[in-house]
């Protein structure tokens, strides 16, 4: 049975997980709230010690045949777009390495030249043998373009659903093949069959109701957890940021709530990974640290050419999903970002606010040379 078959029948079949998580999500009395904190963080300790893995997102291109009303990238905003080339992306990963990264996640808006013509291969052969963890976050693919990613040096495979309300999906995703929800949806179990040994999974807060996304996400971690246990997981739960295109969200997701779901999720889920990226500010990143989290990104850009400048001789628009060329390119004009950040801290500092807290950053936890 695969998780569609699962995810629809769970307004009436959920199981004891499932159940004792509703409970942990339902509203808490401070002193509630506290125990389970406590709790999260003697299971963090347990299983992770006191480590964070840190990570860099590198932006290939901001280009994309999808309209996603809430998306910077969404093909009819008139932004600032480039396909950085294989050599630019290998100068901005030179940089995040110089800076220490050794797992860094390739992202790029949904297109099909990102596959059809083997430049997302190219550029992780090109990253293979300096970046020991190599992630993708792209549009989904078929299980047999997975085993090409792997091939060529993914190890890591990052997709959110970003809404699991079937209705509300319908609303903000207007054209292009991430209509598909049920595509969308099935896309971990082919990244699983490609080969992946890691999978990341999420939702993107602020899109319906928070704490029946919470529920389906936490249905699909239990679902790949038994289904494909050859993986290791970790989940995700980005609210919504100012991004092109003005968007306001349907709902909040306010602090409180937030940190009781990064809660729920720890006792639910005592091994499975939690990432926290530079989308929220450097005070409510630090004071998770010890409630459950394990992956923290840093010093992040959301722009291709975001690191290095790379990439600005080919910046142009698009109007409509067609290239505008630009009358002058400015040498400081950079590729429009997916949405903006909220902690600017360098990478640097943010390794020694974990070093101050008791934390030990890691930059690698992973090299082929084990399976060798």
């Amino acid at each position: 049975m695969s998780f569609v078959e699962v995810f629809n029948r769970l307004p009436h079949e959920k199981s004891a997980l499932l159940r004792r998580m509703e409970g942990l999500l339902a509203p808490k009395i401070p002193a509630e709230l506290e125990g389970m904190a406590i709790e999260a963080a003697r299971l963090t300790r347990q299983h992770f010690g006191k480590t964070m893995r840190l990570f860099a997102p590198l932006y290939l291109s901001n280009e994309c045949v999808n309209n996603c009303a809430y998306c910077g990238f969404s093909r009819d905003n008139a932004i600032f777009r480039v396909t950085l080339s294989v050599e630019q992306v290998v100068k901005e990963a030179e940089h995040l390495c110089a800076q220490g990264f050794r797992h860094i996640l390739l992202v790029a808006g949904e297109h099909p030249k990102f596959v059809s013509n083997g430049y997302l291969e190219e550029c992780l052969a090109a990253l293979r043998e300096t970046v020991p963890t190599l992630a993708i976050e792209v549009g989904p693919m078929e299980t047999d373009e997975y085993r090409r990613m792997v091939d060529a040096g993914a190890e890591g495979l990052v997709v959110y659903q970003e809404t699991y309300d079937r209705e509300a999906y319908a609303e903000y995703h207007t054209a292009g093949p991430k209509r598909d929800f049920d595509w969308r949806l099935a896309c971990p179990e082919r990244g699983c069959a490609g080969g992946f040994r890691r999978i990341g999974l999420g939702a993107l807060f602020g899109l319906a109701d928070w704490r029946t996304e919470a529920i389906s996400l936490a249905a699909h971690v239990e679902y790949m957890q038994a289904h494909w246990w050859k993986s290791s997981y970790t989940v995700a739960f980005p609210r919504l940021r100012p991004a092109a295109g003005e968007f306001q969200p349907r709902t909040w997701l306010d602090d409180r709530n937030f940190v009781q779901m990064v809660c729920a999720f720890r006792i639910c889920f005592p091994q499975v990974g939690i990432v926290l990226s530079t989308r929220e500010p450097a005070s409510l990143r630090d004071s998770l640290l010890p409630l459950g989290i394990t992956v923290m990104s840093a010093g992040s850009h959301t722009e291709p050419g975001g690191y290095t400048g790379q990439g600005r001789d080919d910046l142009h628009l698009t109007v409509r999903g067609r290239r505008v060329e630009l009358e002058r390119k400015s040498s400081c004009e950079n590729a429009t970002g997916q949405f903006d950040i909220a902690d600017h801290r360098s990478p640097e500092e943010v390794a020694s606010v974990l070093r101050a807290r008791g934390f030990d950053p890691v930059w690698k936890d992973w090299d082929a040379a084990i399976l060798a």
